[in-house]
């Protein structure tokens, strides 16, 4: 098999709540979000997509996304799409990083290869032991009667799990938290996450602030050494995101930050491939794993979905069904969480169908 050609896609990428807000200002109701079609000689095709949050959450751009991929594209035409690891031997000679644009193209030789063998990716990655895994939902910063107030009514749609953003003023945000908690009960799993907003005498305010609330705090600082220094002393279980971008900082964060959990984006690791050794690395270390990318729909969610299910059931923390944050519906919206919970498709590769409808000509062809 062959790679003969790579659309890149553009579509816009909504927020079913409104208005998506984060740390220092950062907000969005719509994103641009970008999907890969791989074309074989064949005749299967295969999809992926990387939508990023913004232009100042990690650093990546769409715009910079499609440069890369038009560089990464033209390397692999000619290429056996099912040898995943030749592809990213080539994709990793070709640019230096870029993790976020060789993301979409991994996804999508994953998804060609579950197709060639009639396997869901779930069955090349491990195989399904978590047949239905809870999900979480992300609580936009705002007051704390209003987060409050989501987490009421999401709780009744069968969510339990919940990431706060918080990331502000540190005394605002303990009041975020503390008002979060009494909306949840027991069994309610509650994370607040900074994304990195605060500076590390904040952060310090804050975990300090939250101390003895059945909370995890996520990525207080923007580097890991401000988040080990802001976490030093707190009996709050600590998960890192954005400032663990390889496997060597997986370490760091257990041996270093005292971290129990790696929040892992297939956009940061550059894919599929290296989501899964990192995800196998953070269970053999003893820690809690949590799996998502940045942003997207349908297409971002089947390859959760599939990590999610593969995962020890002890060991998921916390994964999202993006396509119920967002209206990014370009396969019937599928795969449908229900009650709270999500499940991996159990058709071949990511096991959707990507309606070409709703993404209309692509923004640019290379190859035939």
């Amino acid at each position: 098999m062959k790679i003969v050609g790579i659309d890149v896609f553009s579509y816009e990428v909504g927020y079913a709540h409104g208005t998506y807000v984060m740390s220092g200002d950062r907000s969005a109701s719509t994103e641009d979000g970008i999907v890969v079609r791989i074309r074989t000689d064949e005749g299967i095709d295969g999809w992926g997509e990387i939508t990023t949050l913004g232009k100042v959450y990690l650093p990546t751009f769409p715009e910079g996304i499609r440069t890369a991929l038009k560089d990464l594209a033209s390397a692999l035409i000619g290429v056996d799409p099912t040898n995943i690891g030749k592809v990213n031997r080539i994709m990793n000679a070709t640019l230096m990083g870029q993790e976020f644009a060789k993301s979409p193209i991994d996804i999508a030789c994953w998804d060609i290869l579950g197709k060639s063998l009639n396997r869901p990716i779930s069955a090349l990655i491990g195989g399904v032991i978590n047949e239905r895994f809870p999900i979480y939902e992300a609580v936009p910063l705002g007051s704390p009667e209003s987060m409050a107030e989501f987490i009421k009514e999401r709780r009744a749609a069968g969510i339990n799990r919940f990431q706060l953003k918080v990331g502000n003023n540190p005394f605002d945000d303990i009041a975020r938290t503390r008002a979060s908690v009494e909306a949840g009960d027991a069994q309610t799993v509650i994370v607040a996450d900074s994304n990195g907003g605060w500076s590390l005498a904040a952060a310090k305010l804050a975990i300090q602030g939250m101390a003895g609330l059945p909370v995890y705090v996520e990525q207080p600082c923007r580097s890991t050494i401000d988040c080990i220094l802001a976490h030093r002393g707190s009996a709050l279980p600590l998960v890192l995101d954005e400032s663990i971008v390889n496997h060597d900082e997986v370490y760091r964060a257990k041996y270093e930050a005292n971290a129990v959990s790696v929040n892992l984006k297939f956009g940061k690791l550059g894919g599929l491939t290296n989501v899964v050794k990192a995800r196998d690395l953070l269970q053999e270390l003893n820690m809690a794993v949590s799996v998502e990318d940045m942003w997207g729909g349908d297409i971002i969610t089947a390859a959760t979905s599939h990590v999610a299910a593969t995962t020890r059931p002890e060991s998921l923390l916390m994964t999202p069904f993006f396509n119920d944050w967002t209206d990014g519906h370009l396969a019937g919206y599928q795969p449908r969480s229900e009650n709270g919970h999500g499940s991996a498709p159990k058709g071949a590769g990511l096991g959707i169908e990507v309606d070409l409808g709703r993404l209309g000509k692509p923004q640019f062809t290379i190859g035939a």
